[in-house]
């Protein structure tokens, strides 16, 4: 080869992994120079989530929900860039699929599990191209299981898709694990008596006859376990403070006295989401706000700008919620070993909130709380580097991670710590953070080694001895 075509071939190839040039600008690739693209992301907790080869950019999402059949029908287009030459590749959709096509061509797809859609385009996807998947799917999500879930929750004229750590494949063809963030569209066709919520900015709504199609943008990355649509009849609130716009729902299906009781509870978010900015650094996406649904669902989730919340939120929950936006949504994590970077953390601003509006100082709860739990060896032998599927929504994840916190920040001093959570929500903010991350963060900030402090509170099977490097004193 010539030094002109080497100088060439190097400047296709930084091209490519740029994303620069689309594959038709190097040719044609064989089916014997690619290969199939991993099923699963690589996340030992559940094997099939996510897939291997490709970075989802962008999802389109186009669905009509039927409340008198229960069918969901739609197709998402999925913005991608091939990670690698691949021959195939794969989506997580659980409903049944009609068509896929691939930058308007038709591929060939098949379900080898119910799980997973896996997708043969015509020519290989050269390794730095981006492709628009568009895949059409219809059926009745409420029939439809995974990993032991059934996440789709309606009643008879509300539907929300709210559930963690899986809910997309229910309703959109996804690439579902926190670790491949994107940006949404979400456009929804239901009856014209009824509002549809998502996340990000209301763009339009438009009435057809007896129905009415909703669109919703997030300028944002986001996980596809906090993408949502709730369809249902709700009173409905908008405001700006500060010039961050918020939007407020409270489902009519709840008795009146819940309704009003339920917006007087969401109007706090504002507040609270104030509160945090002045504690955590600046709000990290486009709007604010929340939704009380009238299903009986158990627990609320902390979908991306608008929290999800079953009955009327006490300001508790609005702060671990909407801490939430810090910590889950904009610093995902990188793996699900790394859940108590969500759900500690919020956890620990609930104290922080209580002790700095006149209630008891999130010391004195630390020591309160450990004497209280200092007896029960289940909650200490969860290890919070590595609790395991079934034991990443114990309640030692969210209690001993929040204790963790307070710990930490009687140890290193109330500056440094403070210090620590803003520069971690800011260097990692709409990506991706894991426990070593944050560990080797606190040991900078806090000038000194913690790796014993750490494998104390986060790893022991046992309580922290109550001393002063364990900040206990």
């Amino acid at each position: 080869m010539s030094r002109a075509s080497r100088l060439l071939a190097a400047t296709v190839v930084a091209a490519l992994a740029l994303g620069l040039l689309p594959a038709s600008a190097t040719g044609s690739l064989s089916r014997d120079d690619a290969r199939p693209g991993a099923v699963g992301i690589g996340d030992p907790y559940w094997p099939l989530d996510g897939n291997g080869g490709i970075d989802v950019r962008h999802y389109d999402i186009a669905d009509r929900y039927d409340f008198t059949t229960g069918r969901l029908s739609g197709t998402t287009t999925v913005t991608l860039q091939a990670t690698a030459d691949l021959s195939t590749f794969s989506l997580d959709l659980l409903l049944p699929v009609t068509a896929v096509t691939v930058d308007g061509v038709p591929a060939t797809f098949a379900k080898p599990v119910a799980h997973e859609l896996r997708v043969t385009p015509a020519t290989p996807l050269v390794r730095g191209s981006v492709v628009d998947v568009a895949v059409t799917y219809a059926g009745d999500p409420g029939g439809l299981s995974y990993a032991g879930e059934r996440s789709w929750v309606v009643g008879a004229g509300e539907v929300v898709t709210m559930n963690e750590p899986h809910m997309a494949p229910w309703w959109f063809a996804a690439n579902d694990h926190p670790s491949d963030k994107a940006t949404f569209d979400v456009t929804v066709t239901g009856p014209a008596t009824h509002q549809v919520v998502s996340n990000g900015r209301l763009l339009g709504r438009m009435v057809a006859g007896a129905e009415a199609t909703t669109h919703w943008r997030s300028v944002h990355p986001m996980t596809t376990y906090n993408a949502f649509f709730a369809l249902g009849r709700y009173d409905v609130e908008q405001s700006t403070r500060g010039g961050l716009p918020s939007y407020i729902a409270v489902s009519r299906s709840l008795p009146s006295s819940q309704r009003r009781a339920g917006m007087v509870g969401l109007r706090r978010s504002d507040e609270v989401t104030a509160w945090l900015t002045g504690r955590l650094g600046r709000y990290p996406f486009e709007s604010t706000g929340g939704l009380v649904t009238s299903l009986t669902v158990g627990f609320a989730l902390e979908t991306q700008t608008r929290p999800v919340y079953p009955g009327t939120p006490d300001v508790s929950l609005l702060v671990h919620e909407l801490s939430h936006q810090w910590f889950g949504d904009s610093v995902s994590v990188q793996r699900w070993r790394d859940i108590w970077l969500n759900e500690g953390f919020a956890s620990f601003m609930e104290a922080a909130y209580a002790e700095h509006h006149g209630g008891t100082s999130a010391q004195q709860w630390l020591r309160d709380t450990r004497n209280d739990l200092v007896g029960e060896r289940r909650f200490w032998r969860v290890d919070l580097t590595d609790p395991g599927a079934a034991h990443v929504f114990d309640n030692a994840v969210y209690t001993r991670g929040a204790m963790a916190l307070q710990a930490l920040r009687h140890r290193i001093g109330d500056l440094r710590f403070w210090r620590l959570l803003r520069t971690w929500t800011r260097d990692h903010r709409y990506g991706n953070g894991s426990t070593r991350s944050f560990l080797a963060l606190a040991e900078r900030v806090a000038g000194r080694r913690l790796d014993r402090f750490f494998r104390v509170w986060l790893r022991a099977p046992r309580p922290p001895a109550p001393t002063r490097a364990n900040g206990l004193r």
